[in-house]
């Protein structure tokens, strides 16, 4: 990593100062060391920030749940890819009276319980927008007290979330929905390939919890009724493949 100091001319070259050493271009993980400076990434938080997100802990306190809707007898679960990095979202449905369709909650980390505006978390992730992947790498937009605790939705633990609770119709339909603060309580960390197993009868690798499975099966009866509506609605449905090297 260079600095340049004398700009070039007609007569000279360009003059700069070396301010930092990487190592040999051939290095394992150079590539994305290379990118974090080719497009100036910020990689470390301030010490405010790093402070202010280390003293909320690592638990939900009960002071936290105050106006909350305690959601965490529900069988929440979250279901990702094999390579996610994150865990963001959780879902639960419940079958209604027979024909009746299904009661369906989508429940989001609570981020803005932890970041207020103005703050110097706030300020931080700012001047990150969002986080950014690499094959192996995450540079995070939260300091990782949060992004990989109180903002993840690991299983077995209280979290706090934004929840949307929907009735959804047989015919796919969103009858009825209301958004509102609560606590869950994550099950498991599921995969699509887990689940999908489980769902064709098969033996997911590692098992699921026998009792999780009948939720599992009411979430792929309201998905299918959600995604029959899709297909009358004309939308677009892509299917690509993802290359890994």
């Amino acid at each position: 990593v260079a600095e340049i100091v004398q700009q070039p001319s007609p007569q000279a070259e360009p003059i700069a100062r070396v301010t930092e050493i990487l190592g040999n271009y051939a290095d394992p993980g150079m590539e994305i060391e290379i990118a974090l400076r080719k497009h100036d990434l910020p990689t470390e938080f301030s010490n405010d920030s790093e402070k202010q997100a280390a003293k909320y802990g690592s638990k939900v306190l009960v002071k936290d749940l105050k106006g909350r809707k305690d959601l965490r007898d529900l069988p929440f679960v979250t279901i990702d890819g094999e390579t996610a990095r994150d865990f963001d979202d959780a879902v639960c449905c419940q079958a209604l009276a027979k024909g009746k369709g299904f009661r369906l909650w989508v429940a989001i980390a609570d981020i803005s319980h932890y970041v207020r505006p103005g703050d110097v978390l706030d300020r931080d992730s700012r001047d990150r927008g969002n986080s950014v992947y690499f094959p192996r790498r995450v540079i995070p937009m939260l300091p990782e007290a949060l992004s990989n605790e109180l903002c993840s939705l690991k299983p077995e633990v209280d979290r706090l979330t934004m929840v949307c609770e929907m009735e959804v119709t047989p015919g796919g339909v969103v009858r009825t929905y209301a958004f509102y603060a609560a606590v869950i309580h994550s099950h498991a960390r599921l995969t699509y390939t887990r689940v999908a197993a489980v769902l064709e009868g098969r033996e997911a690798e590692p098992p699921i919890e026998a009792k999780l499975v009948p939720a599992l099966e009411i979430l792929y009866a309201a998905y299918k009724a959600l995604l029959g509506a899709r297909a009358k609605r004309g939308a677009i449905d892509f299917d690509s493949v993802e290359t890994q090297m």
